[in-house]
């Protein structure tokens, strides 16, 4: 378990903010906080709800940059629109064990600067831990953007692999060479 005391808990809960019971049993399966270990756990909206937006809402900015951009670098790359099915799964399955990292790092450093106050440390859990209902709408605008780019490729042909050409294409004949070509 994270926490050692009925007083802790309650920073963990603090921290986390909706769905904490949840969160809390889940980090369960993680071991004693001296040596966490991965266990694999399912967490549906982290897959479900476009992977960034669960890491937005639950204030990890780092990760949901990468779960914005890995998605589209991925289809982009191989022009395949499966890649951004495997970065949800991904998600799904490490979601929880990335948020209790999260939780545990944020938490202990909120201790360490306010240790003595008891008032300023549950303040603080809130303010920095909890959700970001608003940053939602940050991740549809970037989900939109997402969407009109891959129609864009769609419509122009940039992920059909049946029309891509089969042979090199020739270099560009200079304008010399193409005149003396178009004199004969």
């Amino acid at each position: 378990m994270p926490f050692s005391s009925h007083a802790e808990s309650e920073l963990w809960r603090d921290f986390i903010g909706p769905n904490a019971d949840r969160y809390l049993e889940q980090f369960k399966k993680f071991g004693s906080p001296q040596s966490p270990r991965f266990a694999l756990t399912w967490n549906w909206p982290a897959f479900l709800y476009v992977s960034f937006l669960w890491f937005l809402y639950r204030k990890m900015y780092l990760y949901a940059a990468v779960y914005a951009i890995g998605p589209m670098v991925s289809t982009y790359a191989t022009g395949d629109l499966s890649g951004g099915i495997v970065w949800s799964v991904v998600a799904g399955a490490t979601a929880n064990y990335v948020y209790y990292w999260h939780c545990r790092e944020h938490i202990a450093a909120i201790k360490q600067q306010a240790w003595n106050d008891p008032a300023q440390q549950q303040t603080t859990m809130k303010e920095e831990g909890g959700v970001q209902p608003y940053v939602i709408w940050v991740g549809v605008v970037f989900y939109l953007l997402f969407a009109v780019t891959m129609f864009k490729m769609l419509q122009d042909g940039a992920l059909d692999v049946d029309k891509a050409p089969k042979t090199p294409a020739t270099p560009a004949r200079s304008a010399a060479a193409f005149n003396a070509v178009s004199a004969k």
